[in-house]
């Protein structure tokens, strides 16, 4: 298997045992891999990594509801992210990426959350206001999870292929990168 199928992969395995195994809340990898995988991989791909990694970790983990769809969506919204970024990849723009899909998963989510038929919160804009105030707590963990996440898959890949430029053949890490 090509090391380009392999990376993809393992960043599969990675974000849904991050999601099953103990963590902090909203800590997790799969905004990472949704920018990611808009930055290196085929439009086609790009989406399907991280909503793969989220339905397989959520089969585990169960469908909690209709928010399940902001859920998704945000998702397929940093995916879109990373797309932009794949043609200004530098520091700078992944790190504003990363907080700009952070963003958006919170106000997303938390709309979703409101807009539910069977939400605690009034159908008004107080609370509007109530949900996003309720989801700030977590929204500190999201913004931390997104950049760790978002640093050691885009750090981890371009160590690997200067690694692999350096050390590979040329024929093997022209079939692989």
């Amino acid at each position: 298997m090509k090391a380009l199928k392999i990376v993809p992969l393992t960043f599969i395995l990675i974000a849904v045992s991050v999601r099953l195994l103990p963590h902090p809340a909203n800590f997790a990898p799969i905004t990472a891999l949704a920018l990611f995988g808009g930055v290196y991989l085929s439009k086609k791909y790009a989406f399907i990594l991280p909503l793969l990694a989220l339905f397989l970790s959520d089969l585990a983990l169960g469908f909690y509801g209709r928010e399940m769809f902001y859920v998704y969506g945000s998702f397929v919204l940093s995916g879109i992210i990373g797309l932009w970024i794949r043609d200004r990849k530098k520091l700078a723009t992944i790190a504003i990426g990363s907080l700009l899909a952070s963003i958006l998963f919170f106000l997303i989510t938390n709309f979703g959350v409101w807009a539910n038929p069977n939400s605690w919160y009034s159908r008004d804009f107080q609370g509007l206001i109530q949900s996003y105030i309720a989801g700030l707590p977590f929204f500190r963990n999201t913004l931390l999870g997104d950049l760790f996440f978002t640093g050691a898959f885009f750090g981890g890949y371009e160590v690997a292929h200067l690694y692999a430029k350096k050390y590979l053949p040329k024929r093997i890490y022209n079939s692989a990168f």
